[in-house]
């Protein structure tokens, strides 16, 4: 699904520039579980964002599902973002004067999904994550669980073929965090293909494989036993 291709990101030029990542090769298949760690700065969340097309490399190359990113223009990065790709931060980035349904629609909205359908999906996902009861809750009447529960929602709403978490759980108590990280193994567990970027042991042992980055690099791939 996934095939990076000796990518390297460096931002600025000449004697400013900073190697955020140099010569990463990655081959993620479909279904697959895994967590990228490091210390901050080590890279980790630069390769986040170039997996997520939210940024493009500097060298080398970036396919998903079957399409290069080189070949694709601002919009047809925007659409496959759409389509290909659901996001979870750290902060569950919900818009605050918009309650549950609305926010875990706006994918569907951007999507071109016709009023009705899109109602129906946003449904079945909140109530999928636990959440039935509160879907005309706005987020400052939820727990922070409970927001990120809906992020998830929203995550999953176009039915993506892959999920790209960035510290998920950093904002949640430890009984919160466990929640949090069940619903992510039963969600790949049932197929999805899931990224987490993390610098919680806990949360990488959840995972199935673990890519460890250091100063840009590359430093560790292996399976979670």
């Amino acid at each position: 699904m996934i095939i990076v291709k000796n990518i390297s990101k460096i931002y600025g030029k000449g004697d400013i520039s900073v190697k955020a990542l140099l010569d990463v090769d990655i081959s993620i298949d479909k279904g697959e579980f895994i967590s990228i760690v490091g210390k901050s700065g080590s890279g980790e969340s630069t390769l986040m964002n170039l997996i997520g097309c939210l940024d493009s490399e500097t060298d080398g190359e970036y396919t998903l599902d079957g399409n290069s990113t080189q070949e694709m223009n601002k919009k047809g990065l925007a659409r496959i973002r759409n389509k290909k790709i659901g996001f979870v931060f750290q902060s569950s980035n919900l818009i605050a004067q918009l309650n549950a349904l609305s926010n875990v629609e706006l994918p569907l909205i951007y999507a071109g999904v016709p009023h009705s359908k899109r109602k129906k999906i946003a449904k079945e996902m909140l109530e999928k994550v636990g959440l039935g009861d509160r879907m005309h809750h706005k987020p400052n009447e939820l727990s922070g669980g409970q927001k990120q529960r809906v992020a998830i929602a929203r995550a999953l709403v176009n039915n993506p073929a892959l999920i790209l978490a960035d510290e998920p759980t950093g904002n949640l108590d430890s009984a919160t965090t466990k929640e949090i990280l069940q619903m992510l193994i039963k969600l790949n567990n049932e197929g999805t293909t899931i990224a987490i970027v993390t610098h919680e042991s806990e949360v990488a042992a959840i995972t199935k494989r673990s890519l460890r980055f250091a100063d840009g690099y590359l430093i560790e791939d292996k399976e979670v036993v």
